[in-house]
């Protein structure tokens, strides 16, 4: 179940509020007793990634459930895409391990109990049998939630320096696909985008001088902007490398780039941008890179737009 963004800022006690986690959808499953499967948006399996919170599940007393939640990085005790993206490639349980980053898996759903299918139930009905149901010792924690105002609420989260919060109907079903009664209120502009292009570069700079990057709109893939910001030299290195396997020469942007030396790419990548603003003309306003994500297709990447408020 997706979350759909909205600059929706009143609600009624109809409403839960979670705090928004900048990582990734992590679908949990554990069947009869035996293993435990660790699976992405797309069911790629992520046991090699995550080995100790395959550990922590596999432990568990309960035998068969399955459980919705994100992975995360944490930094100072806010959640870091880009300490989480050293994770992301690894398939190797030992290099996971030997990473030194940690994860913590926050757990915010039950879909599955002892053989009984549980999206039918309210939300508040699943969450409190997920908590019940597990043991949440790290790298596990359970997701709280607050029912109070949720203007007050956000202004709080934004303060603490979190990405912001995601607005649950308390009664709604767990429903596979993108659902207002699961709504995005962000802090602040941030959002998948697919690498079609990059410029050289100048200077002193190694790798490249910025991402020209966009998402698809009714099959075309439009252009949102450059990047240049954001980026370790290490980064700039690796990145390259990848992009530099798959240029092609024609800009794979429906409108004409006016990129002097610009170099065109497939666009396969996706990248985690964050931003400020949209401007008028369409254009990303203070974009940063992020992270590279590898848990959404690059086909399926839009421009969000807030959904209406009621």
């Amino acid at each position: 179940m997706l979350a759909t963004l909205s600059s929706r800022r009143d609600f009624d006690t109809d409403w839960l509020f979670e705090r928004k986690l900048d990582g990734v959808r992590v679908l949990a499953l554990r069947t009869g007793g035996g293993g435990v499967r660790l699976l992405s948006r797309g069911g790629k399996s992520l046991n090699g990634t995550y080995p100790e919170v395959v550990d922590a599940l596999q432990a568990q007393h309960c035998a068969d459930f399955a459980v919705d939640g994100e992975m995360v990085a944490l930094r100072d005790g806010r959640t870091d895409f880009a300490l989480l993206q050293q994770r992301l490639g690894l398939t190797d349980p030992k290099a996971a391990r030997a990473s030194g980053v940690a994860v913590t898996y926050y757990l915010f759903d039950l879909l599955r109990l002892d053989g009984q299918d549980t999206t039918a139930l309210d939300l508040t009905v699943r969450k409190s049998l997920l908590r019940d149901a597990l043991s949440f010792r790290d790298p596990l924690r359970f997701t709280a939630h607050r029912r109070r105002d949720g203007h007050e609420l956000l202004d709080d989260a934004c303060a603490r320096g979190w990405e912001g919060l995601i607005a649950k109907r308390a009664n709604s079903r767990y429903q596979y696909g993108r659902s207002t009664d699961w709504l995005k209120l962000k802090c602040s502009g941030g959002q998948e985008f697919v690498i079609g292009g990059f410029t050289e570069p100048a200077g002193s700079r190694v790798g490249f001088g910025a991402l020209l990057i966009g998402y698809y709109q009714h099959g075309r893939l439009c252009y949102a902007g450059k990047v240049g910001t954001g980026y370790s030299t290490a980064t700039l290195r690796s990145l390259r490398t990848r992009l530099d396997g798959i240029e092609q020469s024609g800009s794979p942007f429906d409108a004409r780039v006016r990129e002097a030396r610009a170099h065109w790419v497939r666009p396969e990548l996706v990248a985690q941008i964050g931003f400020t603003e949209w401007t008028r003309d369409g254009m990303l306003r203070h974009p940063r890179f992020l992270g590279l994500r590898d848990d959404k297709p690059a086909h399926q990447v839009v421009r969000e737009a807030p959904a209406p408020t009621r």
